[in-house]
């Protein structure tokens, strides 16, 4: 975008959103109820592409959503989320949520998602954002991976919808 210039992704990420666990967070299995955390990342995951974008944006896919292990009452949940790789008017934003015992200190890695958003502008038309820099090795990894996960969204899709 020659009047944007490319955003480091240290700009837009979200690192060590705290939230604390109650009783109200909890299943009927006494562990927290799986889509308080998806909402609460989702959330957060909007927060990151509006920083990144500069405009209104929306969720248009979430994928990979993984439960590695429960989160219990008395944990705290700390996000982690940061943009991968923008195309156009998509981002992709990645989000790892730890849960860690207060008490301890002890951290388990309990999910990890990508997010979809798209970009629009004041007629809710789809606008182009700006490029994300990777400031790390790992940064740079993960939008090299983005490109992979972005080919088989676009896969699956035209596979859906041929007939």
């Amino acid at each position: 975008m020659p009047d944007r210039p490319n955003r480091p992704v240290s700009a837009s990420a979200i690192d060590n959103h705290v939230y604390k666990v109650f009783p109200n967070d909890m299943n009927s299995h006494q562990t927290v109820f799986g889509g308080m955390i998806m909402a609460k990342c989702d959330r957060l995951a909007l927060v990151v592409a509006e920083r990144h974008s500069g405009h209104v944006c929306v969720t248009a896919a979430v994928d990979s959503i993984h439960f590695r292990a429960p989160a219990k009452g008395n944990d705290t949940l700390l996000f982690h989320l940061a943009l991968n790789r923008s195309w156009g008017s998509s981002m992709e934003i990645g989000a790892r949520v730890e849960a860690e015992n207060s008490y301890t200190g002890e951290c388990r890695h309990i999910l990890s998602a990508f997010f979809t958003f798209v970009a629009l502008d004041g007629n809710d038309n789809p606008v182009d954002v700006p490029a994300v820099t990777p400031e790390t090795e790992a940064q740079q990894r993960r939008f090299n991976n983005a490109e992979i996960r972005r080919d088989g969204r676009l896969q699956t899709r035209k596979k859906l919808n041929e007939p």
